[in-house]
């Protein structure tokens, strides 16, 4: 096929699908349009390199649709994509084109949304569900879902559903779809895990290369602060109001920092917004479609929410939070610089994060610039330049004679310059926020910083001042190097490559008896936490609780909002194993109870230890391993005298009272 087609028939799009296509502004198809839709038209399977932004949903929404008997009222394709804002936006792509194809119906299916209304719509029937590998499984299991009539499977950013924990629900769905299926597989990036999948479930796949993300990103200026003297809330409000931007994207870590940041930003005068996966997805729909429209002008976002998110008025991506490696840097700035237009992609790093930028220019192959921010001077002059604009946009678009007569009569009876009153007019309509912004300490301190030395980075990685970069130490979840994809894990216990560096260990508060998987809290710390799974280390499954290694030093926002994560049901409850029980109680998110009935808020004494023979989890306060010096927390039979203490820790408060009465 000629990579250089003119229009969509000419791939073999039907005539009804293609026009409603070009309708809609897609004229010309782009590279991976041009490649994948003749060939999964003739059935074959495919694996697809093809980064976000490329095209791949209407090549493989196009051949899908085309492939469906709308007449039928049976599932016959499935699309599996990493998260809900991605299941949604290909759904309603599919949705668009299919706009001409009566009779077709394409349904999203994903967590968050009420169960009822899925089942309700899976009932009336649709030909294509496109959902998160949880949903889907979920409403296989439950027999919402029938994959009988199936004649089509694409998975679509498989290496993200691999980073995020979900590859084992994928393959368990494989496991459920017939073997005349026709499927098609689009990653970024292939690691062993993908390359294993694509050849253990697909029939001869058909491969097709197309340029990576990487490569794309030459099309995006790249620039880099280093965080000095100055806080970056206030260098990314100095750059919000320089920077000549239409939408600008912030990548936060947590879903606590989008709230914060956003609030910050409003309160200095900036349209900004925030999306997390603590809102609802109606509500995160509607901050989205007011950044499509302008009324939003800044959104805040983490990397899970924001995945799948393509907006055409996004022209610029900060990174105020590093991100954990150089792909994910990559997948971030990925949100601009679409479709031949030119992108602005800004990186704010700490000193010792100086050597992530080296990293990073290797995976992009492209330089990143070092930055200077606006002194004071040029903030002001934008701020003056704006003010003066939107004083002449209202004297060309409005009637002021008789106004004008009112402010002349007054500064003659009062002898006032008629400057003077337009000044305290102004002064009137900016309010509380002042046209020009004020040096405080810091300012002055960092401005002085950057006119004394500039971020220079020279052949041995030596600052300005002499000290090397390399002999600075990170935090292991913060190390670049791509570590190996996690292995496959059963159920009971994940033993990956261990993470980098010093590790903690964390009780989370589901077990075995819950129907937790270790599959389940990798994909719950990946999303909430944006944490790529490399860095999630051993993970052991218990009856009523389980443990799971992560690197040292969390941050406490991020441990915050790993506590309110929710997982088949329940919460985290996230602490630091060998915590007090107050604290695993706070860290359930709620008071201690008072009966020790529930498993999860029980005292560890409370659940059985107590009696001899059984097993204790080992909440030893100050003791983070769980094991006690010169005592046995297996069985239990040889310990009396600890256990009849603890015993009678477990009464009530007046037990002796009443024996001695």
């Amino acid at each position: 096929m000629n990579d250089t087609s003119a229009n969509f028939t000419d791939l073999g799009v039907p005539d009804t699908l293609a026009a409603e296509v070009e309708a809609r502004g897609y004229t010309a198809p782009t590279p991976i349009q041009t490649a994948s839709i003749p060939v999964l038209l003739d059935g074959h399977d495919l694996v697809g390199h093809a980064p976000t932004g490329t095209g791949k949903t209407a090549a493989f929404g196009l051949a899908m649709l085309a492939r469906i008997d709308p007449a039928e009222r049976s599932v016959q394709g499935i699309i599996l994509t990493p998260t809900r804002e991605l299941a949604i936006q290909v759904a309603e792509a599919l949705s668009n084109f299919a706009t001409r194809l009566h009779g077709a119906q394409v349904l999203a299916v994903y967590g968050g949304q009420e169960y009822g209304r899925q089942i309700r719509a899976l009932q009336r029937g649709a030909q294509i569900v496109v959902g998160t590998p949880g949903r889907v499984m979920d409403h296989l299991k439950r027999g919402n879902l029938k994959l009988d009539a199936l004649r089509m499977l694409v998975l679509d950013e498989a290496d993200e559903m691999l980073r995020m924990g979900f590859i084992d629900d994928v393959e368990w769905i494989l496991d459920q779809t017939p073997g005349t299926r026709q499927t098609a597989l689009f990653s970024a990036t292939m690691p062993s895990v993908i390359r294993r999948i694509a050849s253990k479930h697909l029939k001869q796949p058909q491969e097709i290369t197309i340029k990576r993300e990487a490569e794309r990103a030459k099309d995006i200026r790249q620039r880099v602060w280093v965080v000095q003297g100055m806080s970056k809330l206030e260098a990314l409000s100095r750059l919000l109001e320089v920077e000549e931007s239409d939408g600008v994207l912030v990548f936060v870590r947590t879903r606590s920092a989008t709230q914060e940041t956003a609030d910050a930003l409003t309160a200095r005068g900036l349209a900004a917004a925030a999306i997390s996966g603590d809102m609802a997805q109606t509500e995160r729909e509607r901050t989205v479609e007011k950044l499509k429209r302008g009324s939003v002008k800044v959104l805040v976002a983490t990397d899970v929410v924001a995945r799948g998110l393509d907006v055409d008025r996004i022209t610029h991506v900060i990174n105020y939070d590093v991100p954990f490696d150089a792909e994910a840097y990559v997948h971030r700035i990925g949100r601009t610089g679409r479709a031949g237009r030119r992108g602005e992609a800004i990186l704010f790093i700490t000193p010792r994060e100086r050597r992530l930028v080296s990293n990073i220019e290797r995976t992009t192959r492209t330089s990143i610039e070092p930055m200077t921010l606006p002194d004071i001077d040029v903030v002001n002059r934008h701020r003056v330049a704006r003010f003066l604009a939107a004083v002449d946009a209202t004297i060309d678009s409005s009637n002021l004679s008789r106004l004008e007569t009112v402010l002349e009569n007054h500064a003659a009876s009062t002898g006032t310059p008629i400057a003077r009153i337009a000044a305290a007019l102004a002064q009137q309509a900016l309010g509380d926020r002042p046209l020009f912004l004020k040096p405080d300490a810091r300012s002055k301190k960092h401005e002085k910083f950057d006119k004394r030395e500039k971020f220079d980075r020279n052949a041995n990685g030596a600052s300005p001042s002499g000290k090397s970069f390399d002999r600075e130490r990170k935090p292991a979840a913060f190390d670049n190097k791509r570590s190996a994809q996690p292995k496959h894990f059963d159920k009971g216990e994940r033993k990956p490559r261990p993470p980098r560096g010093d590790v903690e260990r964390f009780r989370v508060e589901v077990g075995s008896d819950h129907g937790v998987q270790a599959s389940h809290i990798v994909g719950a710390i990946a999303n909430e936490a944006n944490m790529d799974s490399a860095y999630i280390g051993k993970i052991k499954i218990n009856a009523d609780h389980s443990t799971v290694e992560l690197p040292a030093g969390m941050p406490k926002p991020v441990l915050r909002d790993l506590r309110k994560a929710w997982v088949l049901g329940r919460r985290l409850g996230m602490s630091i194993e060998g915590g007090s029980n107050a604290e695993h109680h706070e860290a359930a998110g709620s008071r201690p109870p008072r009966r020790a009935s529930s498993p999860q808020h029980a005292e560890p004494h409370a659940a059985g230890a107590s009696k001899p023979g059984a097993r204790s989890f080992g909440h030893t306060s100050g003791n983070p391993s769980g094991k006690s010096k010169g005592k046995s927390f297996g069985k239990s039979s040889t310990s009396k005298p600890s256990t009849k203490k603890r015993a009678d820790k477990s009464k009530p408060r007046n037990h002796k009272r009443a024996a001695t009465s």
